[in-house]
């Protein structure tokens, strides 16, 4: 069966939180949620962008709500700020949608002196998530979805030079690392929700071979988008999948059906073997927490008054 956009629950009034959501498929997925009812925050580094995009949204006059509010991923502080503020404004939080990312730019550092992209995509990612973690535990059914890639397949952990230091900076290697990274992240966030008891999903997906501004650094994947690439209603739909079809369980991983990948409707689809080492889950999760600073607070539900 091929799962699309009439495939998508009612969303009527549960709470979202998607990053990156100016442009491309998190655009995309903003926008299909709130049309479907869902009340949209769009966490976006932009301000200009972001209340654009949420704009174009409600011009649509959807069923929901959609509005922009300001984080920056690349900074740990702008990150803690963005948390704070959405839970001193909100009781709940139905979807997290772990969606920005940087893909192959030019060697640069975060705020905190981190390989941009691992940074970026995975740091950041960890950080909010954390933030927002009792937030998600109080609410029934929650889901935290995070977008991966198919570069995932290039990638390997090296936790000794996880920044590129010492081996010198390549840019698609460590596109590569970060979303290997945002899988064991997954992965090992599951493992804590299930030995919890707690009700929430930790679920990834990737977009297969979409066109979008993520490829502003490449100027041959950008010759290339013109024949192969699938448009941005089309690549959000793995996201959307994994964060609103009923039958979708903890851990799993959506992505394209065919082309190796790269193109079609979503299906739960398989990562490598790397993804799936619970020793490297597990140290990336401690290690993300030295480097942040956030220690996610992941209480068993029997403690929980």
């Amino acid at each position: 069966m091929k799962w699309t956009h009439n495939n998508i629950p009612d969303q009527t009034d549960k709470i979202v939180i998607v990053t990156g959501a100016n442009t491309g498929i998190g655009f995309e997925t903003a926008k299909v949620l709130a049309q479907r009812g869902a009340v949209v925050t769009l966490a976006c580094r932009s301000q200009e962008k972001g209340e654009a995009a949420a704009e174009r949204i409600m011009a649509e006059r959807p069923k929901g709500r959609a509005t922009y509010a300001p984080l920056d991923l690349s900074d740990l502080e702008s990150v803690r700020a963005f948390a704070a503020s959405f839970v001193a404004t909100n009781d709940r939080l139905d979807l997290l949608i772990n969606n920005a990312g940087v893909m192959i730019p030019p060697e640069s550092k975060t705020a905190q002196g981190f390989e941009l992209q691992f940074g970026v995509n995975h740091l950041g990612h960890f950080a909010l998530t954390g933030h927002l973690i009792d937030l998600l535990g109080r609410t029934p059914g929650a889901r935290v979805v995070t977008v991966s890639s198919i570069a995932h397949r290039h990638g390997a952990m090296d936790f000794e030079d996880l920044n590129f230091t010492a081996r010198g900076y390549k840019p698609a290697r460590a596109y590569g690392q970060s979303k290997l990274a945002n899988l064991l992240f997954t992965r090992a966030l599951h493992r804590r929700l299930t030995e919890a008891g707690i009700d929430v999903k930790a679920v990834a997906a990737h977009p297969g071979w979409t066109g979008t501004d993520l490829q502003r650094h490449s100027l041959l994947i950008r010759a290339m988008n013109l024949i192969f690439a699938m448009k941005t209603e089309q690549g959000a739909l793995p996201t959307l999948r994994a964060a609103t079809d009923p039958d979708v369980a903890g851990n799993d991983y959506y992505g394209p059906h065919r082309m190796m990948e790269m193109n079609g409707y979503p299906v739960r689809v398989d990562c490598t073997d790397a993804a799936k080492r619970d020793a490297d889950a597990e140290r990336l999760w401690d290690v993300s927490e030295l480097l942040t600073g956030v220690s996610p607070t992941i209480q068993s539900m029997s403690t929980v008054a």
